[in-house]
């Protein structure tokens, strides 16, 4: 993820700048790690002494007390559930501080959903200041590892999505799309680590084709200047690469004669765009020769050979994007640097040139008041998380702070935010992988409850056992039913999609026709999540896939899990497969395959401000 700008700078004491800068930031994660606690205090003390009058803190009976004790003593640790009334408020238009003394700015609209739909996090408007700090970190960190990385640029593909307003008048969009479009952002004064090929206006485009094909080609012009490449997830990157691949004739016409492709329309990105521009014969002969041959191993290198390393998010779902990334690269280093989400900004990779399996985030003690629930395993399966919903007393009481939590275990991240979340539930679970001094690194591990996940979207076992439900109705007229499903997440097309195994037991006499199984594609989509919805809109999600294999495939998957060790009194079909073994099984028993003829309904907003309107 690109970094934040940091204060103007003198032309004159560029050299000297950049490298004082570098030296007062590692300066500054020095200081806060080596005193993570007293920091931690700090902050907690700060949040509740601002907002010792809102109505949630008396409410919940904490009485002005600022201390540590008191608030873990008295406060309970919550889930979105809990506070969803209170949001509901805030959003249709009630002002009174219910849970923060500062004014609600907007609401940052999560990947994680509640009931189908997005789930709202307040904001104020100084945690942009708080995220750009966190952004700022990035590159001293990075030029400890790759010096020179202020003499070139960084080719990015960032995009913002749409926005809703709620009908009390606040903004609701996602958390990157609020920093694109805020000064911090659009106005920043010059500083070689934010020179990018894109500009602005390309980025702040809302036509994805649009953004996406102005960003490439600003890209492809300046191909000799970029020294590292990235978008926000590796899925977003594969996905650039394979625009490039559809459109490549197009953006080498361009780059040929100097002139922008027509569907381009937007006024202010073609003017960006041919402040950029310029005939280059030579140059779209290379990219037209290199984009021609038979293999896009290493793409990356071949058409921007300076290039020093891929910036993405490989951690958690997006590993399974690794090796796509590996061959288009030539095996660059993949870099992630920063942990972050809609609640808060959390920290940072302190050790960005790192294995993505051995990745790391450091967070930031002065970002928001952490702690963290030990969480217990079932049988050591990675599926098999123990994570009540409500905790009782006793389990309340096991959180632990910042710098108390041990090595090898692992938690679930509860934050209290400047902007009015106390002791909440993120709903990552992370294990310690170490200490920088007396902040700890973790791992990320994964999101509680979620199976399937392409790119921001989470899908979750309930919500797809309903979406199947909903969907076997079409089958009944066929006097058909479902006997067992599984479901996996197919990442070898690009975009990836969700596919469903389905194994049915027929006692009708009429065969059932491709165009039900269509239906039940569909049905299944108009029942998963908004995000889910929203993602296939946006086509960086393709259409989902719903396999029928033999009668008896769901015995066979048994046995070969009792092969491997599983207890035949324990076990049950998963709703979710990963291990190439188990997909291979399943698909060689596909006797008919049958995708979604259409993308599902999407509106911004949420249902219940939709049904307003």
């Amino acid at each position: 993820m690109p970094e934040a700008p940091k204060q103007p700078q003198k032309p004159t004491e560029y050299e000297y700048d950049v490298a004082e800068k570098n030296k007062k930031t590692l300066h500054f994660i020095e200081d806060v790690t080596a005193n993570a606690d007293q920091v931690q205090k700090r902050v907690l003390a700060e949040i509740l002494s601002r907002n010792a009058h809102v109505e949630y803190l008396k409410r919940n009976g904490l009485n002005g007390h600022t201390d540590r004790e008191t608030f873990k003593k008295i406060m309970p640790v919550i889930t979105y559930e809990d506070i969803q009334p209170d949001i509901t408020r805030i959003a249709n238009c009630d002002k009174s501080p219910i849970l923060c003394s500062q004014p609600i700015s907007e609401f940052l609209t999560s990947s994680g959903t509640s009931g189908g739909e997005r789930k709202l996090m307040p904001t104020i408007e100084e945690e942009l200041g708080r995220r750009s700090l966190l952004y700022s970190l990035l590159m001293p960190v990075m030029s400890q590892f790759v010096p020179g990385l202020d003499k070139g640029k960084g080719m990015y593909f960032l995009f913002i999505k749409s926005e809703a307003k709620t009908p009390g008048g606040l903004v609701a969009r996602p958390v990157l799309t609020s920093y694109y479009k805020s000064n911090h952002f659009k106005n920043r004064p010059y500083d070689p680590y934010t020179n990018y090929t894109s500009p602005n206006e390309t980025i702040l485009c809302l036509d994805s084709y649009q953004s996406m094909y102005s960003q490439m080609l600003c890209g492809l012009c300046q191909n000799k200047e970029v020294l590292r490449v990235g978008a926000v997830f590796a899925s977003g990157f594969i996905r650039a690469i394979r625009f490039l691949e559809k459109h490549s004739t197009l953006l080498c016409k361009d780059i040929r004669t100097g002139t922008l492709n027509p569907k381009i329309t937007d006024p202010s990105v073609r003017e960006a765009v041919m402040k950029i521009l310029k005939p280059d014969p030579k140059l779209a002969d290379f990219i037209e020769a290199e984009c021609s041959r038979e293999s896009w191993q290493g793409i990356i290198t071949r058409l921007w050979p300076n290039t020093k390393y891929v910036d993405v998010i490989v951690t958690g779902t997006m590993s399974q994007y690794i090796p796509t990334l590996d061959y288009y690269s030539n095996g660059l280093p993949l870099v992630c640097t920063m942990y972050a989400s809609s609640e808060c900004y959390f920290g940072v990779n302190l050790n960005p040139l790192c294995k993505p399996s051995e990745v790391s985030y450091t967070l930031i003690p002065n970002m928001a008041y952490f702690e963290f629930l030990p969480v217990q395993r079932n049988n050591g399966g990675i599926n098999s998380i123990s994570m009540p919903k409500s905790l009782n007393e006793k389990e309340q009481q096991e959180l632990v702070d910042l710098v108390d939590v041990k090595v090898g275990q692992e938690y679930e991240l509860v934050v209290t935010t400047y902007a009015g979340l106390y002791r909440y539930r993120v709903g990552d679970v992370l294990r310690v992988a170490g200490f920088k001094n007396n902040a700890p690194k973790f791992n990320f591990i994964c999101r509680k409850n979620v199976v399937l996940s392409i790119d921001s979207d989470k899908t979750d076992e309930v919500e797809l056992q309903n979406a199947v439900k909903n969907a076997v109705t079409h089958l009944m007229p066929f006097d058909a039913h479902l006997t067992e499903y599984t479901s996996y997440a197919d990442t070898t097309t690009i975009p990836g999609h969700y596919v469903l195994f389905w194994e049915l037991n027929v006692n009708g006499s009429t065969p059932i026709p491709p165009s039900v199984f269509e239906d039940c594609c569909l049905t299944i989509e108009e029942s998963l999540n908004t995000v889910y919805r929203q993602n296939r809109v946006c086509e960086s999600i393709g259409p989902l896939e719903i396999k029928i294999v033999e009668a008896g495939t769901f015995d066979k998957l048994m046995d070969y899990a009792i092969s491997l060790g599983a207890s035949i009194n324990q076990y049950k079909t998963p709703r979710c497969v990963k291990f190439a073994p188990i997909v291979e099984l399943l698909n060689s028993r596909v006797v008919s395959s049958n995708f979604s003829p259409k993308c599902p309904k999407w509106t911004a907003g949420h249902k219940q401000w939709n049904n307003m309107n």
